[in-house]
């Protein structure tokens, strides 16, 4: 293994694999893990019963009194496991579609494959029935059949980022409907059910949904970086992407899949949640001074933002709780205003 230090970055080679290393981006990416840890301890001492710093230690040591442990390990820790997962599956996600579209505003959530998700969904838990595995496979179902409808509808001689986010925002909005149709006809106790699961919560979430999620982690990340030059390559246009050799149509179709596939799986677990995809990518762009979307930074500060939204989500109006979707659709509100101000700006 090998270094090679430059100005404000380091190239690193292990055989005969090299890669680049930032110092701010790792600057940024280390200020945004200790943000989670802290958030997140802090978040395992707040609730109805509030636990010392000290408790709260011994019970990852397993020292302390079994109530302790039951609810620091048992009920409040898989919710901040899943907010940190889920937060760095959507940030994920927002980053590829970003860099496909080679536009801020393209997020799963306003292109519609969130909607789609969500439909996938409620069609399996409102109209067919079925279990967890059900409902998480009917969202992935959900969310690639909307991808591949958006993506047949947006092509004309190859895709184009724009016309890929117009035509996306269409079908999400005929999705949006159908969703509250299928609502309207449902039995009132799912109706209620399935509409506060559409505002996004990570409520009354236990371990066995932290799994659904690590799998998709596991196999999709490690897929993701073997496609990260690749992902790269396309944000220059696809004329010098397929110049420099790359299958440019073969290549936006996998990183599809991967980043639908990423939205599709916190959508199942936890309901459609808005912003994160949209802001992290962007927001981690700004922090790193990057030339394009960074998919470290992107995965921290979308674990970062959803943690933090469900810290708030909870404490704000305590000791009731609200949504987290409720949270990150007000802070998107806002970061979509200014951001439409900031490109109106440029022109």
């Amino acid at each position: 293994m090998t270094a090679v230090a430059e100005p404000g970055r380091r190239t690193v080679r292990v055989g005969r694999v090299s890669w680049v290393v930032h110092r701010r981006e790792l600057i940024v990416v280390g200020a945004l893990v200790a943000v989670v840890v802290g958030v997140g301890a802090f978040a395992l001492t707040q609730g109805e019963y509030r636990i010392p710093l000290d408790k709260l230690l011994a019970a990852f040591t397993g020292t302390g009194s079994e109530s302790v442990l039951r609810i620091v390990l048992e009920w409040r820790l898989p919710r901040v496991v899943i907010a940190v997962i889920g937060g760095i599956a959507l940030g994920l996600s927002g980053a590829i579609f970003q860099s496909i579209t080679r536009n801020p505003l393209g997020s799963p959530d306003i292109i519609g494959f969130n909607s789609g998700a969500f439909t996938g969904a409620l069609i399996v838990t409102l109209v067919v029935g079925g279990n967890y595995a059900a409902t998480v496979s009917g969202a992935l179902i959900g969310g690639l059949a909307t991808a591949l409808v958006v993506y047949l509808l947006a092509w004309s001689r190859g895709v184009q980022g724009f016309r890929l986010i117009v035509i996306g925002i269409a079908i999400s909005a005929v999705l949006n409907a159908f969703n509250d149709y299928l609502q309207l006809r449902a039995d009132l106790n799912a109706a209620i059910a399935a509409a506060s699961w559409g505002m996004g919560s990570l409520a009354d979430l236990g371990w066995q949904d932290v799994v659904p999620v690590t799998i998709a982690i596991a196999v999709l990340v490690p897929l993701l970086a073997l496609m990260s030059r690749r992902l790269g390559m396309l944000e220059f246009g696809d004329d010098i992407a397929s110049a420099l050799g790359i299958p440019v149509e073969r290549t936006r179709l996998l990183l599809l899949v991967i980043g639908v596939a990423l939205t599709a799986t916190v959508t199942a677990v936890a309901g459609p949640i808005v912003f994160v995809a949209l802001a992290a990518p962007q927001l981690a762009r700004r922090l790193t001074r990057s030339a394009g979307i960074t998919l470290v930074p992107s995965a921290a500060l979308g674990a970062a933002l959803l943690l933090v939204s469900d810290v708030v989500a909870q404490r704000i109006i305590a000791p009731a709780a609200l949504p987290v979707g409720a949270v990150t659709v007000t802070l998107g509100g806002i970061y979509l205003i200014a951001l439409l101000i900031t490109q109106a700006g440029k022109r």
